[in-house]
């Protein structure tokens, strides 16, 4: 009994090995969050839009750089609560939009905005309410 392939070259029947580095993973332009994204590819692209590396960002929301990779590239991610709102704080969105596939940016940045507002001290509240003023002229 012979096996088929016995003294045959059999490298043709094998996957070639792909590598891509981040920048060529993400192919929208830089700072664009797509409308539908998943929990990964939000945090990459709001990362690259704030200009931070996985080592800033790691370190910003007391994780690794391979953990942040790790959360961007996996699927399906399963970090923990703490972990998404800290993930949410750093990129300045809220923690339901990085969870909704298709929640709006533009809303999550708003709320979150709000939500350091109200921690304000009220004079710079003050401040604040003064400046958006000068818009309204």
């Amino acid at each position: 009994m012979s096996t088929p392939n016995m003294g045959r070259d059999v490298s043709q029947f094998k996957s070639p090995v792909l590598s891509y580095s981040e920048h060529e993973m993400d192919r929208r332009p830089a700072g664009v969050v797509s409308d539908v994204a998943t929990f990964g590819e939000k945090i990459r692209e709001l990362r690259k839009k704030a200009g931070l590396t996985l080592d800033q960002l790691a370190e910003r929301t007391g994780s690794s750089k391979s953990y942040v990779w790790e959360l961007e590239n996996k699927n399906p991610p399963r970090p923990s609560a703490e972990k998404i709102d800290r993930i949410a704080k750093a990129l300045g969105v809220t923690a339901d939009y990085l969870m909704d596939s298709e929640a709006d940016l533009a809303t999550a940045e708003d709320e979150a905005f709000f939500r350091k507002y109200k921690g304000l001290d009220p004079s710079v509240k003050e401040q604040i309410r003064r400046i958006t003023e000068t818009f309204k002229r």
